[in-house]
């Protein structure tokens, strides 16, 4: 397989409105997530491995969902915990 594809495959744009994308852009770095975030342009991360995958998951998740689907998915994880 050439590598230029799986260098691709490995980019992702993630689609999530201006003043959201700057948030998920912030996150990713903090996690040291490689992205790349300019004005007018779609947020674009490397996600290598399935780990990188579920903290993106969860960061968009975060940040797009509403205030009672968050509160109903942080109830279910204390149930699945117990």
């Amino acid at each position: 397989m050439d590598s230029n594809n799986l260098e691709s495959q490995a980019n992702h744009v993630i689609a999530v409105s201006g003043t959201d994308r700057w948030s998920v852009y912030h996150r990713l770095q903090d996690l040291t997530i490689s992205c790349n975030c300019t004005q007018n342009r779609p947020l674009v991360a490397k996600i290598e491995t399935a780990t990188s995958a579920i903290q993106l998951w969860s960061i968009v998740k975060r940040v797009t969902g509403n205030r009672g689907e968050l509160i109903e998915w942080l109830k279910r994880c204390w149930e699945t915990s117990v």
